[in-house]
């Protein structure tokens, strides 16, 4: 169950205010500015070799993507495109160029997923990703869907502030997200672009489904070739563009989260979950290079980071289920990201609700799922 449209359900993509931009070659590795998709893992240290196998479910509740956008991104780095299916789950259909010239045109959020989540599993593997892309105006019986047909992680890009859906309706999500896990499918969701604020009415809020404790939450960070930071293009604001992160009004503190800080004392804010569980590159400062209306472009937000993971762990194999808990309990397979504010909140050594655990050793992580 997803909040009604009034609640303002919307895609974490953040365009990076460029005019054009020129695809670099796969092997190079850029500035501080945006990356391709290949460098970024090489940054991110990512296995190479797997077996893979795991298909990738991305859930899209608007906008499109048509196959021209798809090749030219995957020409230019040197990888085959994914096979993309699309699946309709309430006669909700894949609609590309909408709105084109639109600062909300839902086809970059669409692009990204598929692009990103692509060239992940590609990197990892070798071999073209295996894509379903469930469309949906309910974020919950997307997840239903895939888990149904099979695909082995989700990647959500789409949320709310968690008082937009309501308990009842975060707790009915949640119950789908577990179900989804105990069937094998892996949950990865974006925790928002708007800071700690999170576009809500106070200085903390966060975001849905990201805030289910079966979902894997994302932040995001900004990521150059010497350093790693909170992403946070807004310091001093609680409602700028940057990660979203923080603690949950619905959801209690997870017995998972070893070493989580609990939330400020004294405070009206939320007291239990902590998000986001990890994090990576989304500032579109340094942003990915995606095709999208026959153009590059260049794209960040914590959009970016749930399909990252997803096609990383796709690569992992098939059915791998809830795997929060072991990501916590090896917190040395991640960068501890110790610099930078979401708003309200501040990074420190160790977890902490703007950058969860660190963003990804790739091959660290792989060991922990195939023995690498």
């Amino acid at each position: 169950m997803s909040p009604s449209p009034k609640y303002q359900v919307r895609p974490y993509y953040k365009l990076r205010n460029t005019s054009s931009i020129t695809a670099h070659a796969a092997a190079d590795a850029p500035a501080a500015g945006p990356w391709t998709l290949p460098a970024l893992c090489t940054a991110y240290n990512w296995p190479t070799g797997l077996a893979g196998g795991g298909v990738i479910a991305i859930v899209e509740l608007g906008g499109g993507w048509v196959q021209s956008d798809l090749d030219a991104l995957f020409q230019a780095i040197n990888q085959p495109s994914p096979q993309v299916t699309d699946v309709s789950v309430d006669g909700t259909q894949n609609s590309p160029n909408q709105n084109v010239g639109s600062a909300d045109d839902p086809d970059y959020e669409v692009a990204l997923d598929i692009q990103v989540s692509g060239a992940a599993y590609f990197a990892a593997t070798g071999q073209a990703a295996t894509i379903r892309v469930y469309w949906s105006q309910d974020i919950g019986t997307a997840v239903q869907k895939a888990s149904a047909d099979g695909c082995d992680v989700c990647s959500i890009s789409w949320g709310s502030d968690e008082a937009n859906w309501g308990t009842a309706a975060a707790e009915q999500m949640e119950s789908i997200a577990a179900t989804a896990t105990a069937g094998g499918m892996i949950v990865f969701g974006a925790a928002g672009d708007n800071d700690s604020g999170d576009g809500g009415p106070t200085p903390a809020n966060v975001d849905c489904p990201s805030s289910c404790p079966h979902v894997v939450s994302c932040g995001g960070t900004n990521k150059t070739p010497t350093q790693e930071t909170v992403w946070n293009d807004n310091p001093g604001q609680t409602n700028g563009e940057g990660t979203g992160g923080g603690y949950s009004t619905v959801f209690p503190v997870q017995a998972f989260q070893i070493g989580a800080p609990p939330a400020p004392a004294n405070t009206q804010y939320g007291s239990g979950r902590m998000v986001p569980d990890v994090c990576a590159d989304a500032d579109p400062n340094t942003g990915y290079e995606i095709v999208v209306h026959g153009s590059h472009a260049v794209v960040g937000g914590t959009s970016a980071v749930a399909p990252l993971y997803a096609g990383l762990f796709a690569s992992f194999g098939n059915k791998l289920g809830f795997v929060t808990p072991k990501l916590w309990q090896n917190q040395g397979a991640f960068n501890d990201i110790t610099v930078g504010s979401n708003g309200l909140y501040d990074a420190a050594p160790g977890p902490d609700p703007c950058s969860g655990i660190g963003s990804p050793i790739g091959t660290s992580i792989a060991a922990l799922f195939v023995g690498v």
